[in-house]
Order: C-alpha cells, then sequence, then structure tokens
C-alpha cells in the first residue's frame, strides 16, 4: 500500500464532490424506490451525456458553459419525455425507462464512433473523474445542490407532479454525472435508500447520508492506497457498507421487537 497517496489535496475535493452529490441523490432516491422506478437515474444520466457527447462532436469547448447548456437541455428534454410516458402509459414506465436509456447509449456510441478518443470519452462518462475534480466545478456543483435542496424543502417539486420530480430529477443528475460519472450516480441515488428501507422520513435521509458518505470515504481511500480505478472501488465500497448497514438496521429492528415481547405480555 502507498500511504504517500492519502493526499488530502486530492482527496478533499474528491470527497466534497461526493458529500455534495449526496445531497440530493438520498432523498431523489427514496422518492424513486417509492415510485417504482429505478432505473430512471441512469436513463437520465445517458441522456445527459449525450448532451455532453453531442457537443463535442459540434465542436464545442470542453467543459465550457455551452456544453453544460446541452447536457442540461438534454435531460430536461428527457424529463419531459419520462412526464409524457408515465401520463400516457403508468404500468410500462419502467420497461420504457429502459429503452430510453439504451437509445441514448447507442445514440452517444454511434456519435463517438468517428472520434479516436471516442473510448477515454465513453470510460469518462461511465467512471466519470472525481479525483480531478476542480474548484469552479465544485461552487457550480454546491449552487445547483443549494437550489434544489431549497425546492424540495419548499415542496416545489411535489407541487408540479410529475414534470417537477422529473425537472428536479434532471438537474440534479446532470449536475453530478460528469464530475463522478454514470456508474456512481446510479450507486448514490440507489444504494443508500435501498439500505435504509427500515426506516422512515428524517431518519432514512441521516442514515442514508451516513451510509454514502462512508461508502465515499473508504472508496477514495482504498483507491489511492492499492492505485485502484476510483470510480469502480467506490460504488463496491457503498454496497458494502450499504449491506453492512442494512444488518445493523435489521438486527436493532429484532432486537427492540424481542424487548417489546415480554412486556407486552406482562
Amino acid at each position: 500500500m502507498n500511504w504517500e497517496a492519502l493526499d488530502a489535496g486530492i482527496l478533499g475535493p474528491a470527497l466534497l464532490a461526493g458529500l455534495l452529490v449526496l445531497l440530493t441523490h438520498v432523498p431523489l432516491g427514496v422518492q424513486v424506490l417509492e415510485r417504482g422506478i429505478v432505473f430512471i437515474d441512469l436513463a437520465i444520466a445517458q441522456i445527459a451525456g449525450l448532451g455532453v457527447i453531442a457537443a463535442d462532436a459540434l465542436g464545442l469547448p470542453e467543459g465550457g458553459w455551452a456544453v453544460q447548456a446541452a447536457a442540461v437541455s438534454a435531460a430536461l428534454l428527457g424529463a419531459l419525455l419520462l412526464t409524457w410516458t408515465e401520463r400516457r402509459a403508468p404500468r410500462q414506465q419502467e420497461a420504457l425507462i429502459g429503452v430510453l436509456f439504451v437509445l441514448a447509449a447507442c445514440a452517444g456510441l454511434l456519435l463517438l464512433a468517428g472520434n479516436p478518443h471516442g473510448g477515454e470519452h465513453l470510460k469518462e462518462l461511465l467512471v466519470g473523474q472525481i479525483l480531478w475534480v476542480q474548484p469552479p466545478q465544485l461552487l457550480a456543483l454546491a449552487g445547483v445542490t443549494a437550489l434544489l435542496l431549497l425546492a424540495m424543502a419548499a415542496g416545489l417539486p411535489r407541487r408540479l407532479g410529475r414534470l417537477g420530480f422529473y425537472a428536479a430529477f434532471a438537474l440534479a443528475v446532470t449536475a453530478s454525472v460528469q464530475l463522478v460519472g454514470v456508474y456512481l450516480v446510479f450507486s448514490s441515488l440507489i444504494v443508500p435508500a435501498l439500505a435504509t428501507t427500515a426506516l422512515r422520513g428524517r431518519a432514512r435521509w441521516l442514515a442514508g447520508y451516513a451510509v454514502g458518505a462512508a461508502g465515499y470515504g473508504l472508496g477514495l481511500a482504498l483507491s489511492a492506497l492499492l492505485d485502484w480505478p476510483t470510480g469502480a472501488v467506490t460504488v463496491w465500497t457503498l454496497a458494502l457498507c450499504a449491506l453492512a448497514a442494512s444488518a445493523l438496521l435489521r438486527r436493532a429492528r429484532v432486537g427492540a421487537a424481542a424487548g417489546a415481547g415480554p412486556a407486552g405480555l406482562r
């Protein structure tokens, strides 16, 4: 192990990026599970990535505002389409989300077919570049995160119905996918929510944040120590932390039930 690789100058901003992603993805993940549309984040993330690929194919400056606008526009169009499909065919919504993901992924491959660096671009989209996040990117993510949290606290997405939920989701995913990649976006959304299904309300959010923070912290540290791909390692550590948290919550629930049993008999 290379202990010198634990450089706070690199790991600190990366961890902050992960925590910012979790702030919006944990509550959205709970809603996704309740709605039964688990793969929506993969679809929206892939559509946002398609916007980035299309902007690159048009020769727009990498990382510029035009690229961000393309990603947001693509994600919002995807959100509008999913709002329409949920209204017209709610029973087929999960299947339609899967089809949309595949179509967006294939469209991205077609756009990258003539690009000599296409494989590298595709890898960056899937696993992200969280270790190389820059202060301007963090500031932009923090701004979007703050706006979305304020909107959710005010109940704005709920008041706007389906469109409000999908639009908030599209903005959250677009802000995070270019930093942490499609795989970590999906894991940040679903894994903490799955681990905390035994809880409700704020307790579930807090437990989800704890699971996510532990997963990101361990993943970043292990990837640095072992010199392994950061995104892939962090996905695994998130899953392992979720398993541990789920087991602890289950044990606590069984213990509470056992403690209440004799009291109830009395």
